[in-house]
């Protein structure tokens, strides 16, 4: 376990940014309430294993006990770096995301499993979206009774959005809480 030099940094900084935008500050300022001490910590990011983890620093102070191979978690896992070095977010992030977020998409209860088996979200199953949603952002996708599902990538904008048909794709599936069980024999 160990902190993220630069380059990592700015990797997982700017996938979170994509996400929350300014609300980042948020993120990285936040205090932490746990350990012994009665003045609040802080959170940070720590690398173990290629894997990103969002941690108090209570926590990380107590886990320096704890040899590297046998550490197996710390804190949330919020992505993890791949073999190419670039860094991809993990659905462990989502409470995260979806308190943080700036766009956001609301899904028809007909459209939520098609989304939680992996597929993207469809014109059809699109319930509200956040206005000056562009091309590109990251949006995290929420039930009618506001659950986080998942998150991805806008395909369209909320203007394109309007005078799209009903089978063209607005969201990017990234990840989404089905994954539990799609991927639990990997487990």
């Amino acid at each position: 376990m160990r902190p993220l030099d630069e380059k990592e940094t700015t990797a997982v900084f700017e996938k979170l940014f994509k996400f929350t935008g300014n609300n980042l500050k948020h993120i990285v300022e936040r205090p932490s309430l746990e350990g012994p001490d009665s003045n609040p910590g802080r959170y940070c990011f720590r690398l173990q294993k290629n894997r990103v983890y969002y941690v108090s620093d209570s926590v990380v102070k107590r886990a320096t006990n704890i040899s590297r191979d046998k550490l197996i978690s710390l804190g949330t896992s919020i992505g993890k770096f791949t073999k190419n070095g670039s860094f991809h977010l993990t659905i462990q992030c989502l409470d995260l995301l979806a308190s943080h977020a700036r766009h956001k998409i609301w899904l028809k209860p007909t459209s939520e499993m098609s989304f939680l088996y992996g597929n993207h979200v469809l014109k059809s199953g699109l319930g509200r979206i956040t206005e000056n949603t562009s091309v590109g952002d990251g949006v995290v996708v929420f039930s009618m009774s506001d659950v986080p599902l998942g998150f991805g990538i806008a395909a369209k904008g909320t203007q394109d959005c309007r005078k799209l048909d009903p089978n063209g794709i607005v969201v990017l599936h990234q990840a989404d809480i089905g994954e539990y069980l799609r991927t639990e024999d990997d487990l």
